[in-house]
């Protein structure tokens, strides 16, 4: 197993310089073709357009990768194990009871097993930062760790031997419904008191200090799992961070919230939180065209799971109204049921072409490419929920580049744009050639570098969990 402790890592000025060149790359300014890249210290010192090769080691197109801004990646695990149809109609609250008996059963080297896995699939996908909305704290019987962040290491410990950017999200859980009702048995791993919680952030913060560009936020559960004086106490330990929170994910929630409040709980949330830039609203999902407009105003942004509330049964969030209001979003890979950035983005656009029986609903206009539009805004909403240094193809950005195999049969005469389309609506991630976080390859030929390894320890990691 590998070690749950960091070593400590560095950018140091000796790192080699690295040149790659691509047939085309989007820009920050658009498409270019023959596009060297120059990589020292793992970011990109300069980029070259329309030169020759010149002995670089070549690839097809390349954008820069996503980030995946909302993960639970333990529930990698039970991908599938759900999918039974219970006596009566099923829905997320019966599908978390299957998480919560999964959950009874791991220990820390099997979390750290299963998120390995889903963060090298995130890598092969596309994905090069995560957000780990983490609340697996507690050990089986609800007691604390010798050290809180036990688990949280264990997150650390996975992204290091992958190579994924990270940003840590401690999730502050102290309650099982509105008014602060008492949790229940099954939550007992994941809850904290607002003290405990400050103790969690400061062990969190030192588990990851050996990751390059890691970043730590608070993430308050959601408003049925704290109080409104406990939220208040828990945002400024984000430090200037980022703050994520579940909200609206469910119409049960929302008649939780109003029952409890008075208030949906958008509004709510707006009225008594200093909601911004830094934040990220997790789903969303049941918003009125006043909440969607009060979240634009905010600066915050919308964090999109399509493909876990497709198989939640969760509802289809206003993407349309609100991407036409100047709204920021992001996506996620959440349960982590399958994972795949160009499956998110399109489940995203083919519930709104289901909801409103229209074809390209969230392109930006007459002409426009639907993918062309879709994965900018996701970049730039995804990068700034997950507070890390921007992703771009550009000098002094990270270099987290996902580069496409030119020989693949969906790009056969396709350019610019329709790169995108063809990756979103055709290819998925069985078109990612290479990948590079932080200028380190990490992916190659479509295979992670570790993948026999990782693919080896999560079975035997799983097997126990389920035996």
């Amino acid at each position: 197993m590998t070690n749950s402790r960091i070593p400590g890592a560095a950018r140091g000025s000796s790192s080699p310089i690295e040149t790659l060149w691509f047939e085309s790359a989007l820009l920050p300014d658009g498409w270019a073709q023959s596009v060297r890249l120059t990589i020292a210290d793992g970011l990109i010192s300069r980029v070259e357009t329309g030169v020759p090769q010149s002995g670089a080691p070549g690839y097809g197109p390349a954008i820069a990768g996503l980030a995946n801004l909302h993960s639970h990646a333990f529930q990698r695990g039970m991908a599938g194990l759900a999918e039974a149809r219970g006596a009566g109609d099923d829905s997320f609250w019966t599908w978390r009871e299957v998480m919560y008996r999964f959950v009874e059963r791991l220990d820390p080297e099997g979390l750290q097993a299963i998120a390995a896995l889903a963060y090298l699939e995130m890598l092969e996908s596309g994905f090069t930062r995560v957000g780990e909305f983490h609340y697996l704290h507690h050990d089986r019987d609800g007691r604390a760790y010798a050290d809180p962040a036990e688990m949280a290491a264990r997150i650390a410990a996975a992204a290091h031997e992958t190579g994924i950017g990270l940003t840590l999200l401690p999730v502050f859980y102290a309650h099982g419904g509105f008014g602060g009702a008492a949790p229940g048995g099954a939550q007992r791993r994941f809850v904290n008191d607002v003290e405990a919680y400050g103790r969690l952030m400061a062990a969190s913060r030192a588990a990851v200090a050996g990751l390059p560009d890691a970043v730590v936020g608070v993430a308050p559960h959601s408003l049925r799992a704290v109080t409104a004086e406990e939220l208040a106490s828990i945002v400024p330990m984000a430090q200037g961070g980022p703050v994520h929170i579940h909200i609206a994910e469910q119409t049960r929630e929302v008649n939780d919230c109003l029952a409890a409040t008075g208030t949906r709980p958008v509004t709510w949330l707006l009225d008594h939180a200093p909601v911004g830039p830094t934040w990220c609203l997790v789903h969303a999902t049941h918003v009125k065209p006043a909440e969607a407009a009060g979240i634009v105003a905010s600066g915050a942004v919308v964090g999109l799971c399509p493909v876990t509330e497709a198989n939640l049964g969760d509802g289809v969030f206003p993407a349309s109204d609100y991407l036409a209001l100047g709204g920021a979003f992001g996506i996620g890979s959440d349960s982590n049921v399958s994972i795949d950035p160009a499956e998110e983005l399109r489940t995203l656009e083919y519930a709104q072409r289901l909801a409103l029986r229209r074809r390209n609903v969230l392109a930006g206009g007459a002409g426009r490419s639907t993918g062309g539009d879709l994965h900018p805004r996701a970049l730039a909403g995804g990068g700034q929920a997950l507070g890390g240094p921007a992703s771009a193809l550009h000098p002094g950005a990270r270099a987290d580049i996902v580069a496409f195999d030119g020989r693949h049969p969906c790009l056969v005469s396709r350019a610019g744009d329709a790169v995108l389309d063809s990756w979103i609506f055709s290819a998925g991630r069985g078109l990612v050639d290479g990948v590079w976080c932080g200028g380190r390859q990490v992916v190659s030929g479509g295979r992670h570098h570790r993948r026999d390894a990782i693919v080896a320890r999560y079975g035997s990691a799983l097997r126990a969990v389920l035996a």
